[in-house]
Parts: C-alpha cells; structure tokens; sequence
C-alpha cells in the first residue's frame, strides 16, 4: 500500500512538473510569436510600406498554417522525437532565422515599382521572414495533437501569452525601437527553448544564449549596430545626412540635416516636415516670409491674420509660424507623436526653432487630433490641416487603407460645432489634373454643412491651388466656412491671389470656374456627383473612414499606378489584391488539396475540419473590424491594436479555460457559436452609438469602456475552437483510447492549418468588405461566419462526451 502511494505521488509530481513546463512553454513560445509578427509590421512599415506590413502577417500566418501541415504530413516521423527536446530545437532555430530575417529586411533595398525584380526581392523578404512562423506552427502542432488531455489549458496558456506580447509591444517600441523589438522576440524564444529544454546542461545553454543575445541588445540601444539601411528602396542610414533618429509605437522620425543649413523631419522614411528655422516675431521682409505666404495654405492667414487657431498636425511648424507671424494670440498645435512635440521641436532642435514651440501665444497638446477637438471646451476662428495623413506613420497592422478618422463627415461636423460663428475650417491636400482628394474634402465639408442645417453652401467655400493641376499632383487648400463668405472676404483672397501669381482660384463664391470643384458645389449633392464622377469622391463616415481611397473597379485594372503622388494608396489596392490571390493559392496548394488527396487514403472526413475554418474566418474578420472601429476611439492605429488584441486575446483564454467545465460535453458546442451571433449582431447596432458618445472621456477610462466592451465577447470567443478540439481528438465507437490509429488519425495538426489559413483569408475579406460596405457589415459578416459554424458543429458532435486522453507517455 504505502509502495503504490509513494508511486502515486510520484507520477502525480511528474505530471504536474510536466503540465506546468507545457503552459510555461506554450505561453511563452506564444509570447514571442506574437512580439515578433507585431514588430515586424512596424518594421516593414518603414523598410516598405504599411501596405507590405499587412502581407508580412498574412504570410507569417501561413507560416504557421504550413507548419501544421508538415506536422500532419511528418506526424509519424515527428512521433519519434519527444516534445520538450523538439519543442527546444525548433525554439533556437527560430531565434537564429529571426537575426538573419532582421538583417536581411535592413539591408535589401526594395523598391516600390511594380517590376518581376523588385517582387523577386519582395518574395524573397517575406518567405525568410515566414520561416520562424513555420517553426512556430510546427511547435504548436505537435504539443496540441500530443497533448490532447490538456487543450483548453494549452489554448488558454496560448492567447494568454499572445495578449502579454500586446502589452509589451508598445513600451519595447517606445524603449528599444523597431530591430530592437524583433531582437527581443529572439531572446523570449531563446528563453522559451530553455524552459522546453529536457536536461539542466541544455537548459543553461538556452540561457547563456539568451544572455549573449540580451547584450546585442543592449549593445544596440542607440542604433549603431542594427538599424535600418535601406527603405523605400534608398538607402536611409547615417551616411545621408541623418542626425538624430528614434523610434517608438507611433514611428520611427529621424531628422535630416543638410549643406544649405536646413533640417527636416523624416517620418517613417518617407512622410516630411521642415523645421522653421526664422524667428515668428521678426521675419517681416525676409525670404521666409515671401516664401511661406506665396502658399495655398496661407490663404487662410490672409482672411484671419488675428485668428485663433487650432492646429492638427502641426509637425515642424510651418503652419504654427504662420499664424504667429501674421498676429494671432493663440495657437493651439495638436500633435499626436511625442517624438515631434517633445524630443524634436522642444528639445534637441528648440533653439534652431527659435523655441516656436515654446513661445507665450503657442499651446501643444500630444494628443489624437479629433480627440482633442472632441474634448476641447474652446472655440477657434480656424481649424487647419495641411497634408495630414497616414501614408508612412500608420502602425496598425492590419491593412487600412490609410483609413483616417480626421476626414469624416462626423470629424467635420464637430471641427464646425467648434469654431465660432465665422470660423473656417482650412484642409490642404495634394491634388491632380483630375481632382480627388481636396475635391473630397468639398464633398465632405458639403454633407457637414447639410447635417448642421445649411441648405445651399455655395457661398460657403474657397477653394485655392499653388499653380494649374497636373499629374504630379499639388497641394490645394479647401476653406470650409460655417457661414457664408463675405464681399470683403472674397477681395482680399482676390488681392493675395495678385500678389503671389503662382496661386489659382480653383473656386470663389462668385467666380465659379469650369472644373470639377465648382460643377461639386453648384449640385449641392455630392452622392450624387460621385455616382457619374470617374472617381469615388463621397462623403465618407466613421463606419467607412476609407478617405484617400477613391479608385473604381475599372481603374484599378485600367490605370497607370505610379502616376500621381497617391500612388501609394493605388498600390495598395494592388497589395491587397495580391494577398487575396497568394492567399487562395496557398490555401489551395498547401491545405485543400493535401488534404484531399491524403483523406482519399485515410478516410479522412473534411466536413469537421470546415468547422475550424468558419471559426478562423469569425474570429479574424470580427477581431480587424473591432480594432478599425476602436481606432477613432483610442486615438491612434497602434493603440487600437494592442488593446483590441490584448483583450480579446485575454478574455479568450480565459473562456477556453472555462469551456472545459461548461462545455465538458462538446454535444454542446453550439450553444457558445449561438451567444457569439447574439453579441455580435447585437453590437452591430450599440457598439458605434457607444463609443461615439464616450469618446470624449480620458485615456484611462477609455481603456475600461473598451475591456467592458470586448471582454464578453471575446470570452464566449475562446471557447469554440478549444471544444471542436476536443471533439476531433475524441476517436469513433469502439476504438480504445491511445491506440496507435487513434493517435495517428486525429486531425489536430490539420485543424491548426486550416484555422490559420482562414485567418489569412479573413482578414483580406475583412478590408474588402470593409472598404465597400463599412465597418458595421464587416462586423455583421464575422457573425455570419460563426452562422456557418453551427451546422458544421454538428460534424464534430462526439458519441463519448467529455471524453480526453491522458498526457502520453505518463497515463
């Protein structure tokens, strides 16, 4: 007796040992996936584009996808390999493929042309930086099939440490920097393959290459040994003139120095403001002066020289200088990254600023631009935006579009409800031979004034371009006003037009030229403009904030896509495109056909595994359209991502800890699939109500609004794909548990491919209907996918429930 409690207590050890070694690993191994898929959009970010940021992910979750199936294809090779010196191998490769994908990003000059060479390099770039993901998949694969008695906990260990990488991202970028943070995703995975590790002698190894790799780090802190060579194709590093470079969550902003004195701000490699080097109060007669006031954004200092103004995007000042030199009292900048505010123009360069940023009549406030205005309990005679966009500094991740709440219909309507009865608002964009984006800011600015109750604006807009549109594109100032412009108004913008000839009145209220503009505000209809216009100029909302996308269907297949300065966004197009193609094709060759082909001979049914695919495309769509509908709420793409994807990773887990009591019966699987469909239906009708009336509140509570929020659902989220788990492990009638076919036929590793592969799907199909029917029906979509689910989980209904294998090898 006392011999077999002694033995009992002594596999009851190992098995605890071993339980606590897989969550450990699983969570940490999760951890450093998920650092390393988030700092690498970052990255790609400003190597590339954003646009190539969102297809390093979906490639990434191939990767994954593929690693499954090659667990699946290998598994009885696999089999002969225990888990926890696999798991430690497979861990260390990835560690030493991550430097090399990091070297190999940073110094690769890819181009942005749309030539067989440069997507030759661009294929190369993300098939080396898919290669850790594949280990990453593999190491999941494996632990998941084996240890089927343990899947809730390993799925819960799993999103837990997914959601702490969402927690870290932000203060690794704002600590260390981009390469920096891909080089910590190294060390937590070399970490990882030391708690894998079966030995004391292997485990010390791990963590002296963990320590080797934690001293590159720091040895890098100032960016000296790893940073970026190449982006946008040039090369970008400290030989060119750079002298000052950090990096954080928003972007990465460097400033460039040159022989004529001048500095610049460089915005993610490609995005760029110059720093105002004249004193605000002293540059009557100077060249600055001539120069910056022979502007179109000047105009608007031309009709409130004493004006207070609110300015969103101020970055280096120019339109700061502006409105102090011509004599206003107050100017208020809001400038979203701190980099710019404080490092840059209150710091390292205030005294090459003449300290613009510093001086009696200037507030800045770090803050989200329309949060700001939301919040503010001023009025201003202006509010202006010169050439604020997303092109370079969006960090999201998931593709946007460059998808931008500051030109809204709702963004306009508050930024009038904010100005004094004769304020104006001043929006500069770049514009063509044939107009759209300033022609959308009319649009938009339109249907403001329409909500706010003026019938006919046409005495409400100026509209004025530095020299006649061309395809290059040149920056075109909109003024909006909120009452009609007045006689005396109309002449001195008449007046400052013959002053400085290089400026063109595109529109005045009684001098209406033949162009697009005027035909725009003579309809007094801008829909209806939009439908025969060649592009798509509506007004757009917060539930489709797509402002610069403006192609039609036909031109993305017609036109020249590097003609214009938005070619960027054109090419984006392109991208995602691309990606839905790659995804098709890769799903195809890599999933449906495998398993076809090798079901025919195992008698493998595909109904259950279609089950996985509907919950990957529910969890994937519902996950981008709650972070794009959290963007205008939190502030700023990055912020957006982390949260959403921290809470829902976390709520996540914890329901899959919990389907393991409540749905020990996985009969039961439809009932979280119908409570997922009520939550998300339901939200498609509160959920933009909710977060339009609160988002005036500070940041922190805003946090708790938005864990109230996405906690509910994201629980009853964790629970399907952990059940149709345990169903799929759960072998037919009359087969003993653990018996050999039992083992080999379940299809684990093929339901981790096939979720992620969906994921991939997903989240393209996700922008796609984004983009074209709003953000409301994308979230209506994600119920729908979880619809589909509730027939096919039916396929999965088992004649054992709650039914488990023991941990293999120790029961």
């Amino acid at each position: 007796m006392e011999s077999s409690t002694a033995s009992a207590v002594l596999l009851d050890t190992k098995i605890a040992s071993h339980d606590r070694t897989l969550l450990f690993g699983v969570a940490l191994t999760s951890f450093s996936a998920l650092l390393l898929e988030l700092a690498l959009t970052r990255l790609f970010s400003v190597v590339l584009f954003y646009h190539f940021a969102f297809l390093a992910i979906s490639i990434a979750l191939l990767g994954v996808g593929a690693g499954g199936v090659f667990a699946y294809l290998y598994k009885t090779r696999l089999s002969r390999i225990e888990i926890r010196p696999l798991a430690m191998t497979l861990c260390f490769w990835n560690a030493l493929m991550v430097v090399i994908a990091l070297e190999i990003i940073i110094h690769v000059p890819v181009s942005l042309e749309l030539s067989w060479t440069n997507f030759g390099k661009l294929t190369a770039l993300y098939l080396v930086a898919a290669v850790p993901f594949f280990f990453i998949g593999l190491i999941f694969s494996v632990v998941f099939a084996r240890e089927t008695r343990s899947i809730t906990r390993l799925y819960g260990a799993d999103l837990a440490g997914g959601a702490l990488a969402c927690l870290a991202l932000v203060p690794l970028l704002n600590g260390i920097g981009g390469p920096n943070a891909v080089l910590f995703s190294a060390l937590s995975m070399l970490l990882a393959g030391a708690v894998w590790a079966p030995s004391p002698a292997l485990r010390k190894g791990g963590l002296l290459l963990a320590a080797v790799m934690m001293a590159i780090i720091m040895g890098n802190y100032s960016g000296r040994l790893i940073d970026v060579i190449y982006a946008k194709g040039r090369r970008h590093d400290r030989s060119t003139g750079m002298e000052y470079v950090r990096w954080n969550a928003i972007s990465r902003v460097e400033v460039d120095g040159y022989a004529n004195g001048a500095k610049n701000i460089i915005i993610d490699a490609d995005a760029g403001t110059s720093i105002m080097n004249v004193d605000p109060h002293g540059w009557a007669g100077t060249a600055w002066q001539h120069n910056l006031m022979g502007t179109a954004p000047a105009m608007i200092n031309v009709l409130r020289p004493k004006g207070e103004f609110a300015i969103i995007g101020p970055g280096g000042g120019v339109d700061v200088l502006r409105a102090v030199a011509n004599g206003s009292p107050a100017v208020t900048g809001i400038e979203i990254n701190p980099l710019i505010a404080n490092n840059i123009m209150r710091d390292r360069y205030a005294n090459y600023a003449y300290h613009l940023y510093q001086i009696p009549e200037v507030h800045l406030d770090v803050s989200d631009g329309r949060s700001f205005i939301r919040n503010s309990s001023e009025l201003y005679d202006v509010l202006q935006m010169t050439l604020v966009d997303t092109w370079a500094s969006t960090a999201a991740g998931a593709f946007a579009l460059s998808e931008n709440n500051l030109y809204t219909v709702e963004a306009f309507r508050e930024y009038f409800e904010h100005l004094r009865p004769d304020g104006i608002i001043a929006i500069t964009r770049w514009e063509f031979r044939q107009p759209r984006e300033a022609l959308r800011v009319v649009s938009v600015a339109i249907e403001a004034l329409h909500r706010l109750g003026v019938a006919n604006p046409a005495r409400h807009f100026i509209v004025v371009s530095e020299g006649d549109l061309d395809e290059d594109g040149i920056p075109v100032a909109v003024l909006a006003k909120k009452t009609p412009f007045t006689a005396e108004e109309e002449r001195a913008a008449q007046a400052e037009l013959q002053r400085y000839p290089v400026l063109v009145a595109l529109y005045m209220p009684s001098v209406r030229g033949d162009n697009p503009f005027s035909a725009l505000i003579a309809g007094n209809n801008p829909y209806a403009f939009a439908r025969t216009y060649a592009y798509n100029i509506a007004p757009v909302t917060d539930n489709a904030p797509f402002f610069f996308f403006t192609l039609n269907t036909a031109q993305l297949l017609n036109q020249d896509l590097q003609q214009g300065i938005d070619w960027k966004v054109n090419l984006g197009v392109v991208v995602l495109g691309m990606v839905l193609i790659i995804s098709i094709a890769a799903v195809l060759a890599f999933l449906i056909v495998p398993l076809l082909l090798r079901g025919q001979r195992r008698q493998q049914r595909p109904l259950p595994l279609l089950y996985f695919v509907a919950i990957g495309l529910g969890y994937i769509v519902v996950e981008i359209a709650f972070i794009q509908r959290f963007v205008l709420f939190l502030g700023h793409p990055t912020y957006a991502l982390t949260v959403v994807i921290f809470l829902l990773l976390l709520s996540s887990g914890a329901g899959s800890l919990a389907s393991r009591r409540w749905l020990h019966n996985t009969n039961r699987g439809w009932l979280p699939l119908t409570i997922i469909v009520a939550i998300l239906l339901s939200y498609v009708l509160v959920l933009p109500w909710i977060l339009s009336g609160l988002v005036g509140l500070p940041f922190f509570f805003k946090l708790l609004v938005s864990g109230f929020l996405l906690a509910p659902p994201g629980f009853i989220m964790g629970m399907p794909f952990p059940t149709g788990l345990r169903a799929l492990t759960v072998p037919p009638v009359g087969t003993p548990l653990l018996t050999p076919a039992s083992q080999n036929e379940n299809a684990v590793e093929w339901a981790w491919a096939m979720n992620a592969a969906s994921s991939v799907l997903g989240s393209v199909m996700a922008i796609i209907i984004a983009i074209h029917l709003g953000l409301n029906l994308t979230l209506a979509a994600g119920a729908l996918a979880y619809v589909l689910a509730l027939p096919l989980s039916r396929t999965l209904e088992s004649t054992h429930p709650g039914r488990e294998y023991p941990i293999n090898g120790l029961v």
